[in-house]
């Protein structure tokens, strides 16, 4: 567990990061009044998360392979991040949906079916807190596996 301390503690400051994400969407009106918005604006997030990814691989290529990471341990590294990612979603969807946004699911089921984009039924099954978990999970686990293949070759050590 030792060799994984790393990644766990990266792991929990992305889940906190998504967090102060949320509140930084709701307080801007991104999950009430500009609704309209979100879907575009929410991927603003994704410089923050591959910054977080870029500080978490080159942690682990300072202090845990003194300096010299390859490759290949570079992108274990990362995919281990991203499981650890992916397992702490859905209790940060849950932290969301209860105690920062609990209107987003009904605020986007209505904007949704009133802008034609969905019926009230696909969106009700669309949105909300189980399928979100699922797609938080995911998303983490295949975005983060991307980002690390990407990362882990610029950031690995020369020669």
């Amino acid at each position: 567990m030792k060799n994984l301390k790393i990644e766990i503690k990266w792991a929990f400051l992305f889940s906190l990061a998504t967090l102060l994400w949320m509140v930084v969407e709701k307080s801007l009106g991104w999950h009430d009044e500009k609704i309209g918005d979100h879907a575009s604006l929410t991927n603003i997030f994704a410089v923050v998360a591959i910054t977080l990814y870029v500080f978490a691989l080159l942690d682990k290529k300072r202090n845990y392979f003194k300096g010299v990471m390859n490759y290949k341990q570079g992108f274990a590294s990362g995919a281990i991040l991203s499981v650890f990612i992916a397992i702490l979603s859905p209790l940060t969807q849950y932290i969301i949906n209860k105690f920062i946004t609990p209107d987003y699911f009904n605020n986007i089921i209505d904007y949704s079916v009133s802008a034609g984009e969905m019926k009230r039924e696909a969106a009700e099954a669309y949105f909300n807190i189980q399928s979100y978990m699922v797609q938080a999970s995911v998303g983490a686990l295949l975005m983060g596996l991307v980002t690390t293949a990407i990362l882990a070759f610029f950031l690995k050590s020369k020669g």
